[in-house]
């Protein structure tokens, strides 16, 4: 499978994955994925970030290709500014956000939209969450909103994250799924759509026919994409959920230079 490196993808989360808790990735591993790179590979990110947040990346990680956003709702080329691919939330995300923030008080609400991030409720913990993306929000109610939804993101004390899915369960919502991505973090996304959804989509870009997948990541959001691809590999440091899902789970977490471990594996440097 990994005898022509120029037939290959690397795909990969970055918190808790390619990046270390500092949010700075590790010179080790940017040096390997030069290496990979000039080997003929293809690197890129899939993220829950979104398009403004995710601006930074290919200048600072030198990315050249697509990026996966929005925890699969998007793909956004970086190089023509544009999003190529989105699978917006159905309009009565509008509502059923309203009402959940109005069963819980104490839940952070960011509404994800193509061009903006839009805070409902400002908690600590949703204030440190746009601190460590960068992005500056604009706030009011769901009803401000302006524009397509792709995703809303629930940020509170990981304590009290379990008893928040059981009361998204008891609600039973149609046409959306939800999906932890942290452990303080609980998303909204559209139904079917994921980091490996999105996979799917990016097998149909241009220029990607043909090329075997690896997917790197370590958390549940992480999950479906690690199935779709057609090699699943976790760092160490990865949650047991997704390391059940993984081909290869590496000896290096992300604070160890789990992708520089991985290159070297697909380089055939060990």
């Amino acid at each position: 499978m990994f005898e022509d490196p120029g037939k290959l993808c690397i795909i990969t989360d970055l918190d808790g994955t390619f990046l270390p808790r500092s949010k700075v990735p590790l010179p080790s591993d940017l040096a390997a994925v030069r290496r990979f790179e000039a080997a003929g590979g293809r690197f890129t990110i899939a993220t829950g970030r979104t398009v403004q947040a995710s601006r930074r990346y290919p200048a600072e990680l030198g990315l050249k290709q697509p990026m996966i956003v929005f925890n699969g709702a998007g793909i956004y080329d970086a190089a023509a500014d544009k999003l190529l691919y989105v699978h917006p939330l159905p309009e009565e995300a509008k509502a059923m956000t309203a009402s959940i923030l109005a069963d819980n008080p104490h839940a952070g609400v960011e509404v994800l939209c193509p061009e903006e991030t839009w805070v409902l409720n400002n908690t600590d913990y949703e204030k440190e969450h746009i601190r460590i993306c960068g992005v500056t929000p604009r706030y009011g109610t769901a009803e401000d909103v302006e524009g397509i939804w792709l995703k809303v993101l629930f940020a509170m004390d990981p304590v009290q994250i379990p008893d928040f899915i059981r009361y998204i369960d008891s609600r039973g919502f149609d046409n959306v799924s939800f999906i932890r991505s942290e452990k303080k973090f609980y998303e909204m996304l559209p139904l079917g759509v994921s980091k490996g959804s999105a996979l799917n989509a990016y097998r149909r870009l241009p220029g990607m026919q043909g090329m075997t997948f690896v997917a790197v990541g370590d958390f549940d959001n992480d999950i479906e994409m690690l199935k779709a691809a057609d090699f699943a590999v976790c760092p160490q440091n990865a949650a047991d959920p997704a390391k059940a899902c993984a081909d290869l789970i590496l000896s290096r977490t992300c604070e160890e230079g789990a992708m520089e471990e991985l290159i070297g594996i697909l380089l055939h440097e060990h």
